[in-house]
């Protein structure tokens, strides 16, 4: 006869909660896939990026990019402010910064050069620039013969979208009346419902900070000009104090001045406000996925003088790198981007809206056209055209100081 000796046990206290685990483990690996689409997530190393940004950030806190990128070990700390700001402060600390258009760009790649520490830029989307207004003032131009309807431009209840603008015609407006400027009222503005005593303007965001305002006051300069740019100091300065009373800001980014205009009190704050195209198409997007219709009321102004925004996204840490290769190439997040408003590269590695088109008109929602001619506008110097940002927005000549909306400080050296 064998004598087994006593049998080992858990002790009762942890033996009694032990199925209750057991039973929770693949409940818990469940979720996390469904959640994340990724099972080896919660055992991979997530870095987080210090990233400065301006209204480009909007793609990144989509909360689908933000699964996408959690997928591939990302995770992203965004500290806001408008482009300029991004190009004459510090980031030290910081993984990739983005400002919203090449000017800033050049800025800080060429100051990143100087310093014997060249950058890697990245440019996986891109959007012009476009003046959003609504429809009664639409209809005004259109009536004073200064905007035309684009073609093929009609939402469900026949009324057209996308309008082009005659950028000379409309700064004229602004200039009439020995400089005064013709009024919103004097133009016929009543006949469709409303009034407003204001001036014929288009509202731009911080012309110090953001690049939709430098870009946009680029515009007006290159207009006023006769189509050609400056190509000295004193002609300049004397282009920036002509164009100034056409231009006026409202001191905020270009991501919160697309919050004013989609808002109810738009029409009353900002009857023509400079934004970006990926801005008002994603409104439309989101608004047509929510109501089953366009929004008709609000609608763009494509400038007859164009100029293609490339938000360029600078790596400044190996990380950095990684994300920006990331985002140009992996077909999910190209998708998505296409999916939030952002014109795609295309296989000859140029902008374009062909498959942002298809996406529009599978979705129901009038695309804009591809005009080929309207005239390319070309922006001055970099150095040039920093003298007339600062000349018309008067800035502070230490650089902009404002921090970022999420009250972040910049981050310590290696902190990602």
């Amino acid at each position: 006869m064998t004598v087994r000796g006593p049998e080992r046990s858990w002790p009762a206290r942890l033996r009694r909660p032990l199925p209750l685990t057991v039973a929770l483990v693949p409940a818990l690996c469940f979720v996390l896939v469904l959640v994340f689409g990724h099972a080896a997530l919660p055992f991979q190393r997530i870095v987080t990026i210090e990233a400065k940004m301006a209204s480009k950030s909007e793609f990144f806190e989509d909360p689908e990019v933000e699964r996408l990128l959690l997928q591939h070990g990302f995770r992203m700390h965004i500290t806001r402010m408008g482009s300029r700001g991004i190009a004459t402060q510090s980031y030290e600390g910081y993984d990739v910064v983005f400002p919203s258009g090449q000017p800033a760009a050049d800025l800080i790649t060429q100051e990143r050069a100087r310093a014997g520490h060249p950058a890697t830029t990245y440019g996986p989307f891109s959007s012009p620039i476009v003046l959003a207004t609504y429809r009664e003032y639409a209809r005004t131009l259109e009536a004073e013969g200064v905007a035309r309807p684009q073609q093929d431009a009609a939402a469900d209840g026949d009324q057209p979208l996308y309008y082009r603008l005659d950028m000379r015609r409309f700064i004229d407006l602004a200039q009439a009346d020995g400089g005064k400027g013709k009024r919103w009222d004097d133009i016929g503005l009543g006949r469709y419902g409303l009034h407003n005593g204001n001036k014929v303007l288009a509202q731009t965001s911080d012309i110090c900070e953001s690049n939709s305002a430098g870009t946009y006051l680029g515009l007006v300069a290159f207009v006023e000009n006769g189509n050609d740019i400056p190509k000295t100091d004193a002609e300049a300065d004397k282009l920036a104090r002509r164009i100034k009373p056409v231009l006026i800001a409202q001191g905020m980014p270009s991501f919160e001045k697309n919050q004013t205009y989609i808002s109810p009190e738009g029409k009353s704050i900002a009857p023509i406000a400079v934004i970006y195209e990926h801005q008002f198409l994603a409104y439309q997007i989101q608004h047509r996925a929510m109501t089953g219709a366009v929004d008709d009321e609000r609608v763009l102004l494509y400038p007859s003088t164009r100029f293609i925004t490339e938000p360029k996204l600078i790596a400044l840490s190996d990380d950095g790198d990684r994300l920006g290769r990331l985002i140009s190439d992996d077909p999910a997040l190209q998708k998505r981007a296409m999916e939030l408003g952002f014109r795609l590269r295309d296989a000859d590695s140029s902008f374009t809206s062909v498959r942002l088109t298809q996406f529009l008109k599978d979705h129901h929602i009038p695309a804009p056209a591809s005009s080929t001619d309207d005239t390319r506008a070309v922006l001055p110097d970099l150095g040039l055209l920093e003298r007339m940002i600062e000349t018309v927005g008067e800035c502070d000549p230490t650089g902009p100081a404002g921090a970022g909306s999420d009250g972040a400080t910049p981050p310590a050296e290696g902190s990602s």
